[in-house]
């Protein structure tokens, strides 16, 4: 029997198919899982529809996470169909791109709002919405980067709210652990994204991975789907407020 047959999940943060969040959804799909996806704007979802069809999904629900009334939109539609909501896939962070070059020192006070209130803040609002529909046993699950413990080259102000958001993982895990709601995050190592595109120098960072980590390689979007897999599923029941890290071990290395 699949590990999360009849499981409801949605996936925040689909960007295409070279997304960790895709990654994530198709397994969670392949484990029996009802999926739904969120998009925002039309460009996105452009890109999400035919991507939810392929898997045969028909819930592709617009959603902005900034706005509080699309959150709770989004749960209100799923209230009757599913009547619960099993697993969350938060797979959403953003930053302008000027803000990722140059000195830290320089980030703009607006700039610095933006990508705390998308990357980190979203989460909150999306669990305190979600809650309600959420039994025991559920699961969240956001996606993290070292760059929260480490001041990394171009990262600046992400480096700031990913480090929020673990924190984030923390008080949430905290507050809904008495319910059984299991709060995590995946620090991932670096993958060819959408979002990584944004980052200059992105090709170095890669290559430096590869050469540093213990593993000798950089990982693959399935390895963090699968790692997913067992935080979303009652192999993972008695893991919250962790953050994992799926890096082919570069995170414990110095020099």
């Amino acid at each position: 029997m699949p590990m999360l047959q009849d499981k409801k999940a949605i996936v925040f943060g689909v960007a295409n198919d070279h997304s960790i969040a895709w990654a994530i959804a198709q397994a969670l799909q392949r484990e029996g899982a009802d999926l739904a996806f969120t998009y925002v704007g039309e460009a996105i979802e452009r890109r999400v529809r035919p991507l939810a069809a392929s898997l045969g999904v028909d819930r592709v629900l617009p959603c902005d996470v900034n706005k509080d009334d699309e959150i709770a939109a989004t749960f209100a539609a799923l209230r009757e169909p599913w009547g619960r909501v099993d697993i969350i896939i938060h797979a959403v962070a953003f930053a302008r791109r000027d803000e990722l070059k140059g000195r830290f020192l320089h980030t703009s006070r607006d700039g610095f709002q933006v990508a705390l209130e998308t990357s980190a803040y979203s989460l909150v609002a999306i669990a305190r919405h979600a809650e309600p529909l959420m039994p025991a046993g559920a699961s969240l699950l956001t996606l993290t980067y070292l760059g929260a413990e480490r001041a990394l080259p171009n990262y600046n102000v992400m480096g700031i709210a990913k480090a929020a958001l673990e924190a984030c993982v923390r008080y949430l895990a905290y507050d809904l652990g008495p319910q059984g709601i299991r709060v995590n995050a995946i620090s991932a190592g670096p993958l060819r994204t959408l979002s990584s595109a944004g980052i200059t120098g992105f090709k170095s960072m890669l290559h430096h991975h590869e050469e540093r980590a213990p593993l000798r390689r950089n990982i693959s979007p399935e390895e963090v789907a699968n790692t997913a897999l067992y935080l979303c599923s009652d192999l993972g029941s008695g893991v919250t407020g962790e953050v994992l890290h799926v890096d082919a071990g570069y995170n414990i290395t110095g020099m």
